[in-house]
């Protein structure tokens, strides 16, 4: 990783602060406390009936356990087809994570990506990408240098790239490598090749080991405990709580890696197939100080894309994503344009590269 490369400076102020390492394992523990109790409040087994739909499972019931069951265990149930494809899941009409439990009797529809309308599915997975892209940044350079996660920008998938914004050690900020590579980002050399391949390498590390995003729905008070030593973060959790109609915020864990998320993820990490890390903008100087933008491209494990399509989108993968602009577009979309398995991505390239884009056998 980069902090094998990097970086001969020190910093008195980062002998005072806890390191990133223990940063995350204080997370980390809070984390484990607060799931522990909530499982804690189901000492009994109840059982709840779900209610299967979906193509050959309309009239399936299962007699699961409150509180204990998630919609993977219902999919273990049913076939091996139905644990490994699905990625998300509707909970009477609600996107559920696949790993969170089942409080109640309900409907459950498992989604995946070969589904006739993968929209929702598709919209958490470019989430997914952007979550995992930050788990890699926090922890690519030595321990060092502290990386600020900002919250990560709703995009869709038909902007061609996902992002995650980062404030990284302010001893970083003139931080400008070799002259002699080639080197991706505005206003000003921001991030070279190697470096771009060392956190694609990262993140593919991650795909490897196909972990779970855990989910878990907590109280402001608990998230502003797991994120204490960010300010920004605070900030980001009374923001969603105030926006949430229970008062709450979603939290995730990957792995090591605690973060707050905007919306669902997809269930695991080897969900992920064709996973790339494309560039890092400057977005110059903010509030937390010298943000940076980095993207990247990925697709799903159901799909695969020929090599001159993958060197097409990554090329426009590369160039900056603006938020304002996209967001505006997004709004102003019809409501019933949907993306189909991530077709729209190819929007430019010529119709005989279509059939390169196929579902995995």
């Amino acid at each position: 990783m980069l902090s094998e490369a990097v970086w001969g400076f020190s910093s008195a102020a980062a002998a005072l602060r806890p390191s990133p390492a223990e940063i995350r394992s204080r997370r980390n523990t809070v984390f484990s406390r607060e799931q522990e109790r909530q499982r804690a409040l189901y000492p009994r087994i109840e059982k709840i009936e779900v209610s299967l739909k979906g193509p050959g499972l309309d009239g399936t019931l299962l007699i699961m356990n409150k509180g204990m069951s998630t919609p993977l265990s219902c999919a273990r149930h049913l076939t091996e087809y139905h644990v490994n494809n699905s990625a998300l899941a509707l909970v009477d009409g609600e996107l559920w994570p696949l790993h969170q439990p089942l409080t109640d009797s309900c409907t459950l529809t498992l989604l995946t990506f070969n589904d006739s309308d993968p929209t929702l599915l598709n919209e958490a997975y470019w989430r997914s990408c952007s979550a995992l892209l930050g788990q890699v940044l926090e922890t690519a350079f030595k321990d060092d240098y502290t990386v600020e996660l900002l919250s990560t920008p709703e995009i869709p998938v038909t902007s061609g790239a996902f992002c995650c914004d980062a404030v990284l050690d302010p001893q970083l900020d003139s931080w400008t490598p070799s002259p002699k590579t080639k080197y991706f980002g505005v206003d000003g050399i921001v991030c070279s090749q190697e470096s771009l391949r060392s956190l694609t390498r990262g993140a593919q590390q991650l795909i490897h080991q196909n972990l779970a995003w855990e989910p878990l729905e907590v109280a402001p008070s608990v998230a502003l405990e797991v994120f204490s030593h960010s300010r920004w973060k605070q900030e980001e959790v009374e923001q969603k709580a105030s926006d949430s109609p229970k008062g709450t915020v979603m939290l995730y864990r990957c792995g090591d890696h605690v973060l707050l998320s905007g919306g669902p993820l997809v269930a695991r990490t080897g969900l992920c197939s064709q996973y790339e890390v494309t560039a890092m903008h400057s977005l110059g100087q903010g509030p937390w100080g010298h943000h940076r933008r980095t993207q990247g491209l990925s697709l799903p494990l159901q799909l695969q894309a020929h090599h001159t399509i993958w060197r097409r989108l990554r090329q426009r993968a590369e160039k900056l994503v603006r938020t304002v602009n996209i967001s505006v577009l997004y709004l102003t979309q019809p409501a019933d344009r949907s993306l189909s398995a991530f077709q729209g991505l190819l929007d430019g390239c010529p119709d005989n590269c279509l059939p390169h884009v196929l579902p995995a056998p």
